[in-house]
């Protein structure tokens, strides 16, 4: 597959996938859920691939969902139609926690909506100290995807994942530390440095153990995760999104002003 919104490279072992679409903040399309899949695909059946790191840009990891598109979509009296969407990124969600390979996510900037859930995803989360995490579906009529409440859930416990899904309030990179959520925070300018330096550690121990412990916890915490986003969050969101609030909220976001929900 020829790359268009990612940058994918295979060095010591190292997967270095690099989000790279900056026109839209690496919003998640169609475009970018497909090749997601496919080089998480790709470095999973990779033999020289050992550790994989996810990662954005200095200025946002990933702004989530390309609202613009929804935008225009509902001006034009289109319907929007989030399910292939949400399945292929779906497919990504669970391709990282399935996967046999350790997986750090290295977040510099915003990770909203969709990105928080990418963020999430890895196995180890580094991040800058200017890393910004908003669950912003609710601010647009919208419940969390790409597994978010899931994995929070099971990660800070169902109180704190509705207070974060419920308000859509910022969580910093500081909180995200304490919240258990991500395991080192450093500067924006040493986030690479290490990030890398954290990988090739890991790349050069015991890759046969590393797979097993993957699958132990995948079993114990992951083994309906799949089914979850297929059977609720595919149409929980299908019902947001036929819904006259998110309209509101998709066009109060583009025209910068505040929603007025009425809970239709």
């Amino acid at each position: 597959m020829e790359l268009k919104k990612l940058i994918y490279t295979v060095e010591d072992g190292i997967a270095v996938i690099t989000m790279n679409y900056l026109k839209n903040l690496n919003a998640i399309d169609e475009q970018m859920a497909d090749e997601l899949m496919y080089v998480v695909d790709a470095a999973e059946k990779d033999p020289e691939v050992k550790v994989v790191v996810l990662k954005g840009a200095p200025k946002a990891f990933s702004a989530g969902g390309d609202i613009g598109y929804f935008y225009d979509l509902i001006q034009a009296g289109g319907e929007v139609n989030m399910d292939g969407l949400i399945s292929k990124v779906g497919t990504v969600a669970d391709g990282l926690k399935r996967m046999s390979k350790i997986v750090i996510t290295s977040v510099c900037g915003a990770a909203a909506g969709a990105g928080v859930s990418l963020a999430l995803g890895g196995d180890f989360m580094i991040c800058a100290d200017n890393a910004k995490f908003i669950l912003a579906f609710v601010n647009l009529g919208l419940v969390p995807d790409t597994g978010a409440t899931y994995l929070l859930a099971k990660s800070i416990g169902t109180a704190r994942t509705m207070e974060l899904a419920a308000t859509g309030r910022p969580v910093s990179a500081a909180e995200a530390k304490e919240l258990g959520l991500a395991c080192k925070v450093t500067t924006v300018e040493e986030l690479d440095e290490v990030t890398m330096k954290f990988a090739k550690k890991l790349a050069a121990g015991p890759l046969v153990s590393y797979k097993n412990i993957k699958k132990q916890i995948y079993d114990a915490c992951y083994a309906d995760y799949k089914r979850w986003l297929d059977e609720t969050e595919v149409p929980t969101q299908r019902e947001c999104a036929a819904s006259m609030d998110f309209q509101e909220g998709c066009k109060a976001f583009m025209e910068k002003r505040r929603a007025v929900f009425e809970g239709k």
